[in-house]
């Protein structure tokens, strides 16, 4: 075991040990950032409190060109844990922890680069990932705003790599995610007649479901960068009383993620059109960009730049993803941004989450191969 690596594990012990899961969305400026703090001598440290649990510290030494981002928020862990998620345990080829995946891993390996170089370096750790509530990226972009504004203030970096498991591939591009409440409204009555299609709310939703998925199937042929189709998901539906009874509301949750060419809110006004009834309420709660973001043009030109800096850095290009990230905020705000991490997806967000030594350790190998060299 390598000594950098012996260094990534003694921080990512420490990084585990504090619990960060989010909800409750608990995390404050102490604790955690003391530690960070404690870590990084010689930066100048920036640390912003956006509230609900939303805290960011932003690391900056020497002159760098490119923003390392990692989140450090973790989701909460399961009673399917074999032993204290909160304990780091290293068995054979692999540390187990929660969020040793997703993806404190990576922020260890930022740390322990940054003690064994004196390079230029720029990292935003932030705590709200997890939240489906963008405060951390969003209050940063607005005090760095990433495309120089009519004041002529610019950002001071080119490019913004955001860490998450992609197995040490540089990924540019991934589905946007969006999330939509809607509500309908019926007649209670007595369940023995006949029924109108908009007696009863339950019944509006569960057709409005039937034509959503008929939908989704009809665009399986539209692509991009090796995605395919319309991911969909009705994720809960709610109301009625009894089964003699004709439902007067009904709640209904969906969420799909679209590919970089497909325009979100022309998919927000189909799907809102499906159905017999028209809702009583349609409501987007989240919306992420795609990456790369903007129209087909944009977009492909913000690849291509991910991927000379992939190519420049000697980072391995992967397969386009199916999951969401926070570089989708970065490229929307104008700046060439890809996903580099170590670890693999599918063991993020489960139980005993683990990740493998050896990919910690070629990512915070290549790491220090960027920082020591001045390329960060």
């Amino acid at each position: 075991m390598s000594a950098l690596l012996d260094a990534t594990l003694e921080h990512l012990r420490a990084l585990v040990a504090f619990d960060t899961r989010n909800p409750p969305r608990a995390i404050g400026t102490g604790g955690l950032f003391d530690y960070l703090r404690a870590q990084l001598p010689g930066f100048e440290v920036t640390v912003t409190d956006y509230g609900a649990g939303a805290v960011t510290l932003h690391a900056v030494r020497g002159q760098p060109r490119l923003l390392f981002n990692v989140h450090l928020d973790t989701v909460p862990d399961s009673p399917a844990w074999s032993a204290d998620p909160h304990v780091l345990r290293v068995a054979g080829d692999r540390a187990i922890g929660l969020g040793a995946c997703d993806i404190k891993g990576a922020a260890a390996a930022l740390l322990a680069v940054a003690n064994a170089t004196d390079g230029p370096l720029a990292l935003l750790f932030s705590t709200d990932e997890e939240a489906n509530d963008a405060r951390c990226i969003a209050g940063f972009l607005k005090a760095f705003p990433l495309l120089p504004s009519g004041e002529g203030s610019a950002t001071p970096y080119e490019a913004v790599i955001v860490a998450e498991p992609t197995r040490g591939e540089a990924v540019l591009a991934h589905r946007g995610i969006q999330s939509v409440l809607m509500r309908f409204a019926g007649q209670a009555g007595h369940a023995s007649g006949e029924q109108k299609p908009g007696d009863s709310a339950l019944h509006q939703a569960v057709r409005w479901g039937a034509a959503a998925l008929d939908f989704v199937a009809a665009q399986s042929h539209e692509r991009f960068g090796g995605l395919t189709g319309l991911r969909f998901n009705i994720g809960r539906i709610e109301g009625g009383i009894k089964a003699n009874v004709i439902a007067p509301a009904a709640e209904l949750r969906f969420g799909f993620r679209p590919l970089p060419t497909m325009h979100p809110d022309d998919l927000l006004a189909r799907l809102r059109g499906l159905g017999d009834v028209p809702p009583v309420h349609f409501e987007e709660t989240f919306r992420g960009a795609s990456l790369p973001a903007g129209d087909t043009a944009t977009a492909e030109a913000r690849r291509l730049a991910a991927r000379d800096l992939a190519d420049e850095l000697e980072i391995p290009v992967g397969n386009a993803v199916d999951f969401w990230t926070e570089a989708a905020l970065f490229s929307a705000a104008g700046c060439a941004a890809f996903v580099y991490g170590p670890g693999d997806i599918v063991q993020a967000h489960s139980a005993d989450e683990w990740i493998a030594l050896d990919q910690l350790e070629q990512y915070a190998d290549n790491l220090y191969r960027i920082v020591s060299r001045g390329n960060a």
